[in-house]
């Protein structure tokens, strides 16, 4: 299993340098890292007293993994995860926050596990996870990341200004798709023209 240093690496790299896209809830955004976080975390770079866009320009690669690892790992409770899972639902928090955990608590409970989709990770999830690990193996990290593909779409059909996310210009997958994607095997993952018919409806 990898590093949470070279997971937290490999979701920098992922989520690429400083936009600040008006369709994008989060606003301006570094690395995965938005001003939202930045100002829960008072980081304010430049030191005059506020943080703002500019602070964001001026994080790097390196503040962004520590906060990944300690803000978006540890404190949720992911690393007491499977070790299977760990990887995916990390990578989703930083993208989604606690809806990560909550797809993740919504599956277990489609796999007959009792659990309340909470969006924290405690005692029962961690047992919950545990449980369905024992009866999938592996595959768990498979149907998360189903689960999570699936979210991305559904949120995309419910947010039109968000569907660039999930498609791209030319009708192909969007970075959301591939990114679930990234996580589960190759058979797992969806074809062109399949993904296409499931967005036929989307203007």
């Amino acid at each position: 299993m990898k590093t949470v240093r070279e997971l937290a690496a490999e979701i920098v790299a992922r989520e690429g340098g400083y936009v600040d896209d008006p369709s994008d809830p989060g606003g301006a955004t570094k690395h995965g890292v938005t001003i939202g976080t930045m100002r829960r975390l008072g980081l304010d770079l430049t030191g005059d007293g506020k943080v703002d866009a500019e602070d964001v320009r001026r994080l790097t690669p390196d503040r962004a993994e520590a906060i990944f690892i300690e803000h978006y790992f540890q404190k949720p409770g992911i690393a007491t995860l499977p070790d299977v899972l760990q990887p995916t639902v990390f990578d989703m928090f930083v993208n989604a926050g606690a809806n990560a955990v909550k797809v993740l608590q919504y599956l277990l409970q489609d796999m007959g596990q009792d659990v309340e989709a909470d969006g924290r990770i405690g005692p029962r999830t961690r047992s919950a996870c545990e449980a369905a690990l024992l009866e999938a193996g592996d595959l768990l990290a498979d149907a998360y990341a189903i689960a999570r593909r699936n979210y991305y779409y559904m949120l995309a059909d419910s947010r039109p200004a968000s569907r660039k996310y999930a498609r791209r210009k030319d009708g192909g997958k969007g970075g959301w798709i591939t990114r679930a994607e990234d996580f589960m095997q190759p058979r797992f993952r969806l074809t062109e023209a399949q993904h296409r018919e499931r967005t036929s409806a989307w203007v």
